[in-house]
């Protein structure tokens, strides 16, 4: 375990005091007001104990009427400043990092929990019959356009004040920057549209804007696509040429995944028999990228066994080894590996026959949130918890939800 108990220093001189990061999840674990709740912030601590390098929260919504779950978290103002320091305070003095992932939904946005959605271009999401959960969203205008990157600074600059360590911007699975990068999803024909020049233009300045508010040397990462494994969609060879944008402009750390919400490759039981054997999502891409980018390169998505771990680290294709749903099921994980208590961790698909929502995730994700509810309650977690029950729980967060005021 020599690799993965090394230290990492990202370009801007920050350390992580190890190469285990837990990537981003959807939490679904604020409050009725978009506040961090008690239970997500103990959750937090939970994890810290734990010794991972980096912590990356679940989606911290930059506005309050663009909500992806019922639940999230919004950070638009200091109105929930209290909580959001209190939520830093969960990795004070440990060396963790605590970064916030932040982001805005576009199209995927439920229609229960939201009255108007909005994208780069009024394409409606087509999954069949789940398409009837989301409206057509409305084409965003120039100033609504900079309205949403001034955004992500604010919300950046606010939890930097709160005492988060760092920042990721989420540029994967379909949400909205991954919206603007899509041909698929951004058919404008304005200088936010078109080329791969124009469609990288909302990221890029998103970037910028977050880097004029935080600083110089503040971490500032970024989840992307390797593509969205659609026809006419954003491809690799689009991804790469991003990435290398990206780390041109001075970006700190780059997590690789892939997919969204109407071709989720995120999720395993949509993965090829190949990809599977080889344990690890994204594998070939994140060797590629490598050679074109000298930007630190996270992969998350498949790891499960801490042999194949150190390998990846060894082979230098990448610097941090992301982790997600283990950290549910292990919320140790981090220290069980160093110790060489756990050499191979588990991360259940739980089902309840029915295929449409099996093979979207529609019991998988909240099952996973549900995992994270318990330990933010001081509970441990349960692997035979009903995926009935974690269908109910999505269901029931959507329903209650759209009788609110947002």
């Amino acid at each position: 375990m020599q690799n993965i108990s090394s230290s990492f220093k990202l370009p801007n001189g920050s350390i992580l005091k190890n190469r285990i990061a837990k990537s981003a999840m959807s939490e679904n674990f604020g409050t009725r007001y978009h506040a961090p709740s008690s239970g997500l912030i103990h959750a937090y601590r939970v994890w810290t104990k734990g010794n991972p390098g980096l912590l990356i929260t679940g989606n911290i919504m930059v506005d309050s009427k663009a909500l992806g779950e019922a639940r999230n978290v919004v950070v638009e103002d200091y109105k929930h400043f209290k909580e959001l320091k209190e939520w830093a305070k969960a990795v004070e003095g440990t060396g963790v990092h605590l970064w916030p992932q932040i982001n805005h939904p576009g199209r995927q946005a439920f229609a229960a929990i939201n009255r108007e959605v909005f994208a780069p271009s009024a394409v409606p999401l087509k999954m069949g019959g789940a398409s009837k959960m989301f409206k057509t969203p409305k084409a965003l205008s120039e100033n609504d356009i900079w309205n949403i990157i001034k955004r992500f600074g604010n919300t950046a600059r606010i939890m930097k004040e709160a005492g988060f360590t760092g920042c990721q911007i989420h540029g994967a699975h379909g949400y909205l920057v991954s919206q603007f990068l899509s041909p698929n999803s951004n058919i404008r024909t304005d200088k936010w549209g078109g080329t791969l020049e124009n469609r990288t233009r909302f990221v890029l300045e998103i970037y910028r804007e977050i880097r004029s508010q935080v600083g110089p040397n503040y971490p500032i990462g970024i989840k992307i696509n390797s593509a969205d494994f659609q026809r006419g969609g954003f491809t690799e060879e689009e991804s790469i040429d991003v990435i290398q944008l990206l780390g041109n402009e001075g970006i700190d750390l780059i997590e690789i995944s892939g997919g969204t919400y109407e071709k989720p490759a995120m999720i395993k039981g949509n993965r090829k028999k190949s990809t599977i054997e080889r344990e690890v999502y994204f594998l070939d891409y994140i060797e590629k990228a490598r050679k074109i980018t000298n930007t630190p390169l996270m992969l998350t998505g498949g790891f499960r066994s801490v042999t194949v771990m150190e390998n990846a680290l060894a082979s230098s294709k990448l610097d941090i080894v992301g982790l997600a749903r283990p950290f549910c099921l292990y919320p140790e994980l981090a220290n069980q590996i160093f110790n060489g208590s756990v050499k191979r961790f588990e991360a259940p698909i739980p089902k309840i026959g029915i295929h449409l929502l099996d093979k979207l995730g529609g019991v998988e994700l909240p099952w996973y949130e549900l995992q994270i509810h318990r330990l933010g309650k001081g509970k441990l977690p349960k692997k035979d918890l009903s995926g009935i029950l974690a269908f109910w729980f999505s269901v029931k967060s959507l329903f209650i939800k759209s009788f609110w005021k947002n």
